[in-house]
């Protein structure tokens, strides 16, 4: 890992009774792009404003190249303008009675930068983000995608050591969204920017980070490359809010040379081999739970049965999605959602085969009932 930027020491914030965040800590290297991902409500932007300085936690510090910029044990706490950050929200928080030139210089003025200068300033920001020419237009004028590339020039034009974004695409829509995730990420790599990131989009988390962060109730779950995350999440927490799953009741029959037979309780009749993980309790007849990505289940159509540790299903809802179809089958008693590739026509009601890609699927303890 390259030099730590920022360091956040045991961070705690509560709102009344609400613990937003609990004895937090994290590093973010420099010009790694890091993602807070969590649902809402989970602190990960409690986090972003205390980084900023719009928020003071009630315990622990956090520093910025090895200087603190807030220490609640030390009485430290620099304003938000004293800390190198640029920042950009969700509603881009855009100056309507300003011109595009005159929204994206305002962080200049305020430091009153020389006229030569911020004019060359501001043309080089708007030439980086693809808005040359626009310099005039009301910012009234601009479309969601345009007001979304001012904030940004805005955040980055004073040259912050630290750039924090919070669910910045969020009210674009998707077509826009996916073209801005691109252009955002190629800012970054080129200008070597350090970016905390705030987000409940799990396709944003995984195209835009060197690193997640999943967050539940103001704890961090599991941190670690988007890859990681995706193909060994150690909780079920992560497993489900980090992509889809297919998951499925069993019971362990036995363990053979590092590998566990689970006994599915949906009544397929069929057992499924897995990876035994370590320190876990196998002893046949406990309840477990399997679970693999969609993408890992390949979808044949029953001819005469199920081939052999395949599982026989039936399809109940088709979703057509152009490059794929999501299909809800019915396996015995359970319905699980799997993928199909777009030349299997299916339909509500066809049999199928469902087969499943050697060590994809994973064994996980059976939940408690609530």
């Amino acid at each position: 890992m390259a030099s730590v930027f920022v360091r956040l020491d045991r961070l705690s914030k509560r709102f009344g009774a609400v613990a937003a965040v609990t004895d937090l800590s994290l590093e973010v290297a420099k010009g790694e792009a890091l993602t807070l991902l969590g649902p809402s409500g989970c602190g990960k932007t409690t986090i972003l404003r205390m980084i900023a300085g719009l928020e003071t936690p009630d315990t622990g510090s956090i520093a910025f190249d090895g200087v603190k910029v807030v220490s609640v044990a030390e009485g430290i706490n620099l304003p938000p303008e004293r800390r190198r950050i640029g920042m950009v929200f969700q509603s881009y928080a855009i100056w309507p009675h300003m011109s595009v030139a005159e929204n994206v210089a305002f962080p200049l003025k305020v430091r009153h930068v020389p006229a030569p200068e911020l004019r060359e300033r501001v043309r080089a920001a708007l030439a980086m983000i693809g808005l040359s020419g626009l310099e005039d237009r009301p910012a009234t004028r601009l479309s969601g995608g345009q007001q979304q590339r001012v904030a940004l020039a805005r955040a980055l034009i004073h040259e912050p050591a630290l750039l924090l974004l919070d669910e910045p695409l969020s009210n674009l829509d998707v077509k826009l969204r996916e073209q801005m995730r691109v252009e955002l990420k190629l800012l970054q790599v080129r200008l070597g920017l350090t970016l905390v990131y705030v987000t409940h989009d799990q396709t944003e988390a995984l195209s835009l980070s060197d690193r997640i962060a999943v967050m539940d109730r103001g704890r961090i779950e599991q941190i670690g490359s988007p890859r990681l995350l995706y193909e060994r999440p150690e909780t079920p927490f992560v497993r489900d809010f980090l992509g889809k799953s297919v998951t499925l009741s069993g019971r362990v029959r036995g363990v053979t040379n590092g590998k566990v037979a689970v006994e599915l309780a949906c009544g397929a009749g069929a057992a499924i081999e897995c990876q035994a993980p370590a320190g876990f309790d196998l002893a046949p007849g406990r309840e477990v739970e399997i679970s693999v990505r969609p993408e890992a289940v390949r979808i044949e159509r029953a001819n005469g049965g199920a081939a052999g540790g395949a599982l026989e299903g039936v399809v109940e809802a088709v979703l057509y999605q152009g490059e794929r179809s999501e299909c809800e089958v019915r396996v015995g008693s359970e319905a699980i959602l799997v993928y199909a590739a777009p030349d299997i026509a299916l339909a509500r009601g066809d049999r199928i085969a469902l087969s499943i890609a050697p060590d994809a699927p994973r064994v996980w303890a059976k939940p408690l009932a609530p």
